[in-house]
């Protein structure tokens, strides 16, 4: 049994934690920076540790900080949600080794998956496709590298290894851009991600953004529940996500999905995991792993029914999956808009007092939010600020009780990118789920 939980994160993830482990009896520690006091899961929690000051690299990036405030607690478990420590390897290991359980893969995993090259070399091995490339990083050999780009056949595009976030990436058009480009990359990965190893792929023009969720246990147990569609992206960063992706047929699914939980079984997967697929011309291309939980769980969590942190707990406790694949259900549509605290035409973030909060309801509604009226939206870290989810029987419908949940919701004192998705929801192609990674950058353009 998990008796108490550190929370090693902050915002709506960190309140989603705890709503689970309270939901399952388990006690919590919420672990915070000096800028987060008032945080909704700080006042909520069992146990509150002041990790560091407001910089994320002195508090939620701070290894032993964290670790530390496991050990003063009494906890027996961390749970990393996503972004800051979600996802490093040296982390998990060193949880592990002072004796706490880390909710998450281990750490072997997560170097794994987390170096785009062995993951796409595991995924092949595991019967998941890939993007035509490399299959290995760069060699030095300049005319080896001319031949694979003549071979791939241009556009391709140069990947850091240890890259991530959009970074580390450049297109190459042409054969006279190859080797600058493949030097420019190779700096930026070393200076980064401290990995100057880059690697090729053929470049899709107008690929969709489609992943599947897993689930795996300790017993050899793996599921796939579905994908979602995120292709509408700015910046490499997802706007709006939806589950089941728009087109996608039920064969379709239960074929890639079923490479995704075989690939997690080949691996040793544990616990919570996304595919990232492109996909164009009826094809699927993988491109990496998340070992954790995303953002956007919520809308796979809506069309199953199942919670995923509920799920990630009980797998932590060593307990088998709570379903088999026959059993999960795929029904109805949904639809997730990140609320971000940015001005919606320039994007720039907007933080500051919170004077209004309502937040929008009725049937097939949810928010999943940190923030409440006086609440302070701090300058450190994402400004992603909360996510309004809705479900129904149908896209349609799910886009009509969006359109409706977006107008009834209020933020004052900061500006937000909601009209953003107000303008999204009424745009043509989006209604007709006609989109690829492209679609917004070039309509904001």
């Amino acid at each position: 049994m998990l008796s108490k939980v550190v929370i090693a994160n902050r915002g709506e993830i960190a309140l989603r934690i705890l709503r689970a482990c309270r939901e399952m009896g388990i006690r919590t520690v919420a672990v915070h920076s000096s800028a987060d006091r008032d945080l909704k899961h700080v006042r909520l929690a069992d146990e509150s540790v002041c990790i560091g000051p407001p910089s994320s690299v002195e508090s939620y990036l701070n290894i032993p900080a964290v670790i530390s405030a496991a050990e003063v607690t009494d906890a027996v478990a961390i749970h990393p949600g996503y972004g800051f420590l979600a996802e490093n390897a040296d982390f998990a290991e060193q949880v592990e080794k002072s004796g706490f359980i880390f909710i998450g893969p281990r750490p072997e995993t997560i170097r794994l998956m987390g170096d785009k090259i062995s993951a796409i070399h595991a995924m092949k091995q595991a019967g998941v496709p890939c993007v035509p490339g490399s299959d290995g990083p760069l060699t030095e050999d300049e005319q080896e590298c001319i031949q694979l780009g003549r071979d791939i056949g241009y556009p391709v595009i140069i990947k850091a290894a240890g890259g991530g976030g959009g970074r580390g990436m450049r297109v190459v058009r042409s054969e006279a851009e190859l080797l600058n480009s493949i030097s420019l990359t190779r700096n930026e990965a070393a200076n980064a991600f401290g990995n100057s190893q880059v690697y090729m792929e053929k470049f899709l023009e107008n690929p969709r953004h489609i992943e599947f969720q897993v689930l795996a246990d300790e017993h050899g147990n793996a599921v796939h529940l579905g994908e979602r569609d995120c292709s509408m992206q700015r910046r490499h960063q997802k706007v709006i996500e939806e589950a089941p992706a728009p087109g996608l047929t039920p064969e379709m699914r239960a074929q890639i999905g079923g490479r995704c939980a075989q690939a997690c079984r080949d691996i040793g997967y544990r616990g919570a995991g996304t595919f990232e697929f492109l996909y164009e011309n009826g094809q699927f291309y993988f491109i990496e792993m998340n070992t954790r939980i995303q953002v956007e769980h919520p809308v796979t969590e809506q069309i199953t029914g199942i919670d995923l942190v509920r799920e990630q707990l009980r797998v932590a406790m060593g307990e088998p999956l709570s379903f088999t694949q026959d059993q999960i259900e795929f029904r109805g549509h949904a639809i997730e808009c990140r609320i971000n605290a940015e001005d919606p035409k320039t994007f720039m973030p907007c933080p500051g007092d919170i004077t209004r909060y309502h937040a929008p309801g009725g049937p097939g509604v949810r928010v999943d939010t940190h923030i409440y009226s006086g609440y302070r939206v701090p300058p450190y870290y994402d400004s992603m600020v909360g996510k309004v989810i809705t479900f129904s029987d149908s896209r349609e419908s799910a886009l009509a009780r969006m359109s409706v949940a977006l107008d009834e919701m209020i933020v004052e004192g900061i500006k937000t990118n909601i009209p953003l998705h107000q303008m999204l929801l009424k745009d043509p192609h989006f209604q007709r789920g006609e989109l690829n990674i492209h679609y917004l950058e070039n309509k904001l353009k």
